[in-house]
């Protein structure tokens, strides 16, 4: 590891982490954040702003309970809006955590370890805030329960051939995995605030959490076999799980959403937007917790890269999905592609090309590469046109249907937007929570990484 660490240095890469760090000191700069006893200012001023966006949210919830759906904009022929945009947005931002957590683990990429903890916790938070939306636009969601196969008196089952049914199968299966994989990694760092915390009740919650771990070889072995097969079980989910979200729209017969290039491209769409939150949340953490030397340069490069790599994927995507529409011949394709470019979302359409597709082609240059707020300008950029891609599909294939008579417009009202934003409060209010009371980085896994000392005798 020592020579892999040296060999970046020679290369001209950054390093994974800074120079002069050792186990303790590694250990105490990560668990500082969590045992402190003074909670930074910034901290209370950023979780109460989103604690404010949370109660927006209960209140929209909570009137959109008392008076139904209607104070939403749908209506007919946009029967889905901003609900299914923002589940489809949500879902794809929580695949970067997984992707980061197993596929990068299976193929042993160490510059992963600073990165991991937070990305798999903003995976639970974005899961969490995408599954409130399809429960919402069900319109009588104490009824969510039907959803589920179980034996019932009146012998009702869901319909299978439902894209619902099996958006509640694979988004439930992503979120168990995702979790039990979140936990399993945290056990050595919860033995370690337990062992450090100075306070009692303290002391009883970590304890309770790391369930006796004391280190010793056989927790370990089970640990990486556990470890392991997590990870073997959540690679197929970074590919399966926004697949069948593609299904929601691909099996449909409306034009701009009958595609079968729908799956591979909702996945590289899932991870480039996922790659662009954890962007965006890296550099403010590292940037407010001095985590410069263990979130380096190095991880925003990689991303970065990553980033290029899957928008041109999409961009791929987008210019198959305007070659096909003319290729096709069909009169209904051909009008989708001139009524999104044209039509009177035809700025929104832009939008989208604009901060998806051009914007992020500055990261082929080094010097982008290298500025942080250069990365989280383009971060921040992609983020919005994952949004904005995720209304053009909805909206546009939906407001001028095969009969003009038929033909509407969808303006989200207060209370869509409400919604919207309240869940990203929602979304930052866990993850401030998670950073106050849990390690932001592994600390062990950031262990495994330092160069081992050199002890002498034969090599």
């Amino acid at each position: 590891m020592a020579d892999e660490l040296t060999s970046d240095v020679h290369s001209g890469q950054p390093p994974i982490i800074g120079p002069g760090y050792t186990y303790s000191s590694v250990t105490d700069k990560i668990s500082s954040i969590v045992l402190t006893t003074r909670t930074p200012k910034g901290w209370f001023i950023g979780f109460g702003l989103a604690f404010i966006l949370v109660m927006v949210l209960l209140a929209a919830v909570t009137y959109l309970f008392f008076m139904g759906v209607g104070i939403w904009g749908i209506n007919i022929p946009i029967a889905w809006g901003f609900a299914i945009v923002n589940f489809v947005w949500w879902i794809g931002i929580g695949h970067a955590g997984t992707l980061i957590s197993s596929i990068l683990l299976l193929l042993r990429q160490q510059w992963r370890t600073s990165i991991n903890r937070f990305a798999e916790a903003m995976t639970l938070f974005a899961v969490a805030c995408a599954g409130l939306f399809p429960l919402l636009h069900l319109g009588r969601p104490n009824f969510f329960y039907w959803l589920l196969p179980y034996p019932n008196t009146m012998g009702l089952w869901p319909q299978f051939r439902s894209p619902l049914i099996w958006d509640v199968f694979a988004v439930g299966t992503y979120m168990t995995v995702s979790l039990l994989f979140w936990y399993v990694g945290l056990i050595p760092d919860l033995a370690t605030l337990r062992d450090r915390s100075k306070n009692r009740f303290r002391q009883i919650v970590y304890g309770v959490l790391a369930m006796g771990w004391r280190g010793s070889a056989i927790h370990w072995h089970r640990y990486e076999v556990a470890y392991l097969l997590l990870a073997g079980l959540a690679t197929p989910l970074v590919v399966s799980v926004h697949t069948v979200v593609s299904f929601d729209f691909s099996i449909g017969i409306v034009p701009g959403w009958h595609s079968t290039i729908f799956p591979p491209y909702f996945v590289a769409g899932a991870i480039y937007s996922g790659f662009a939150m954890v962007m965006t949340l890296a550099i403010p953490i590292r940037a407010a917790y001095g985590l410069e030397d263990f979130i380096t340069m190095r991880h925003l490069q990689n991303m970065a890269k990553i980033m290029l790599a899957t928008g041109m994927i999409v961009a791929y995507g987008y210019l198959m999905e305007t070659f096909m529409a003319w290729y096709s011949g069909v009169n209904f394709e051909e009008y989708m592609i001139m009524n999104r470019m044209i039509g009177p979302y035809a700025a929104v359409y832009w939008a989208l090309i604009l901060t998806n597709i051009l914007l992020p082609q500055a990261l082929w240059f080094r010097r982008v590469r290298s500025s942080v707020p250069a990365l989280f300008v383009v971060a921040m950029s992609v983020n919005i046109g994952m949004w904005l891609e995720r209304f053009v599909i909805v909206v546009t294939s939906l407001h001028r249907d095969f009969l003009p008579y038929s033909w509407g417009m969808y303006y989200p009202t207060f209370w869509d937007w409400a919604t919207f934003t309240g869940s990203i409060g929602l979304f930052l209010a866990l993850l401030f929570l998670f950073i106050r009371f849990l390690p932001v980085i592994s600390i062990f896994e950031m262990r495994q990484i330092l160069p081992r000392p050199e002890t002498g005798g034969a090599k």
